[in-house]
């Protein structure tokens, strides 16, 4: 790219200016939007304060393409994209370059999105550009090398298992998710990855590997203008899968939980309790509106001051309390865990449900904890604008699992939520609603393991 003439890049940036005539979204100020003919889609994000640039591809692959056969591959294709492809034949070869380019290198896999991102010297950005997409289009699995990657890709499972609470979350990811249970275990199953071969890498590889199912991001000390034709000249030869991946490849519906499922499991890892609720919330695709709501709702029960804050913790019933929605296309979870006080679960139980019951009641919150709730929440997502390379990973997310829009409106929409909005996502979604609950607790003959024990009314 250093040597090309220039008429030929400002023939390139003619084309990439008439690629895509079609709407496109709206971006935020200092964030420009191309979409390729074959259907790659660029964001160039601005940020002169300091002489780097991060270049991401995010893929819509993760869990949530995968059966059980192929459940943790995804994330082992994470890791062999780092590996060897047609340009940097061996490892060794990959490696020189990033150290030649200065590359900070990194990937993650989510249950809807694949990221791959290098962080490098500005003036590295378009030798970064080649070499990622070198490894996003060309790549090389080698079986001498998936055996020495499986079993650290393994590794990282083993090193999940061994958190004290993981068998609880587990327990109810499956409670929860039923038969579509590998749709949200990023991690994977041992045996499918120990076992993995190329040959599956290239099936996961010629589902989902295409640049109409990518985003191309360039963020930091970089100019859209001359990113563009050059993203245009190195990307836009790449070919378009001529289907839409999840047409041919369609994502099975999450069952809806129809009854509420407790269980109870003692650990030798656990030094305390904790108790979890998980109910089936929102998606993407059919319910933006409560996803706003959602946000605003978590953030003010997490309150130091909120009243369930003050019915578990001021009371001595329960500590660490914290209720979230994780944001999903295919149904994100609405999680509300505490750490009961050891004496008292089954009070710490009776009293999470109590306060379950009033959530909707209009007492419960405050107008000006609504108000200050969207303003803080407003005020956080600027503050994640100011480093770029976390910049980016947002993007990416909110591309794969909602738009580019949804990330660039939050603020606005979030001002838009209401007393009643809330109300109707309670109702909808948590009160009286199915829902699972796990209690976990330490390997002692103090603590009970029969779920009635707890959870009967």
């Amino acid at each position: 790219m250093p040597n090309k003439q220039p008429f030929l890049l400002a023939l390139a940036c003619l084309i990439s200016a008439t690629v895509i005539a079609q709407s496109q979204p709206s971006v935020p100020e200092h964030v420009f939007y191309q979409k390729l003919e074959n259907g790659l889609e660029v964001l160039v994000l601005e940020d002169h304060t300091i002489p780097f640039s991060t270049i991401e591809i995010a893929c819509k692959n993760g869990s949530f393409t995968e059966d059980n056969e192929y459940n943790g591959l995804s994330h082992l294709y994470e890791h062999m994209f780092f590996k060897t492809n047609k340009d940097y034949k061996t490892q060794e070869d990959f490696l020189k370059a990033v150290s030649k380019l200065d590359i900070n290198y990194n990937g993650q896999t989510l249950e809807e999105n694949v990221t791959y991102y290098f962080t490098l010297p500005k003036e590295n950005t378009v030798k970064g550009l080649e070499f990622m997409n070198s490894a996003i289009r060309y790549p090389r699995f080698k079986k001498a090398d998936m055996e020495k990657e499986n079993p650290i890709v393994d590794a990282e499972f083993q090193r999940h298992e061994s958190s004290p609470y993981y068998v609880l979350i587990d327990t109810l990811n499956h409670l929860l998710w039923g038969d579509n249970y590998s749709r949200k275990n990023i991690i994977g199953n041992h045996n499918v990855i120990l076992s993995a071969t190329p040959e599956k890498m290239e099936t996961i590889h010629d589902k989902f590997y295409y640049p109409n199912n990518c985003l191309l991001i360039i963020g930091g000390d970089v100019d859209h203008a001359d990113i563009f034709p050059r993203a245009e000249n190195i990307f836009g030869s790449w070919k378009s899968s001529k289907f839409d991946p999840f047409v041919k490849y369609p994502v099975p519906e999450i069952e809806p939980l129809k009854n509420n499922k407790e269980v109870v499991l003692a650990s030798q890892l656990a030094e305390s309790p904790l108790l979890i609720f998980r109910w089936q919330g929102p998606d993407m695709r059919n319910d933006l509106k409560a996803t706003y709501t959602a946000d605003v709702f978590s953030f003010i029960l997490n309150q130091r001051m909120s009243k369930l804050t003050k019915a578990l913790q001021e009371t001595g019933l329960a500590s660490d309390i914290q209720i979230n929605y994780y944001s999903q296309k295919y149904v994100g979870p609405i999680t509300f865990s505490v750490s009961p006080n050891p004496s008292k679960i089954k009070e710490c139980y009776q009293a999470m449900l109590k306060e379950m019951e009033q959530w909707d009641d209009d007492s419960y919150i405050t107008d000006r904890q609504i108000e200050r709730a969207k303003r803080i929440l407003s005020i956080t997502q600027v503050e994640e604008r100011e480093e770029v390379e976390r910049y980016v990973h947002l993007f990416s997310f909110w591309w794969a699992c909602a738009s580019v829009e949804y990330y660039t409106f939050y603020r606005e929409n979030l001002d838009k939520v209401t007393r009643q909005d809330i109300k109707d996502y309670v109702r909808k979604y948590i009160k009286h609603q199915p829902f699972c609950a796990g209690l976990i607790v330490p390997q002692d003959a103090n603590f009970q393991t029969d779920p009635n024990f707890y959870f009967s009314k």
